[in-house]
């Protein structure tokens, strides 16, 4: 079964961009941020925007499981 994972590059204090994926487990997210580490990639966010980030610019990642809410 897919989970949601959503992805968060921060790039200081204030900008930051997130981006959510669907694997299977945590450790496939993990690698799949571990593999893109220090290049170039491109997503489109939630809101329809595409988005080409250069990873070796992000200061810090943080992932987490994302549990959306039904409304």
């Amino acid at each position: 079964m897919m989970k949601e994972f959503k992805i968060t590059y921060f790039f200081d204090e204030e900008h930051y961009i997130r981006r959510f994926i669907h694997v299977e487990t945590r450790e496939a997210a993990i690698n799949l941020v571990q593999s893109e580490r220090d290049q170039y990639i491109s997503f489109t966010d939630s809101r329809g925007i595409y988005h080409e980030l250069n990873t070796a610019n992000v200061r810090v990642v943080q992932l987490a499981e994302y549990f959306r809410e039904v409304k």
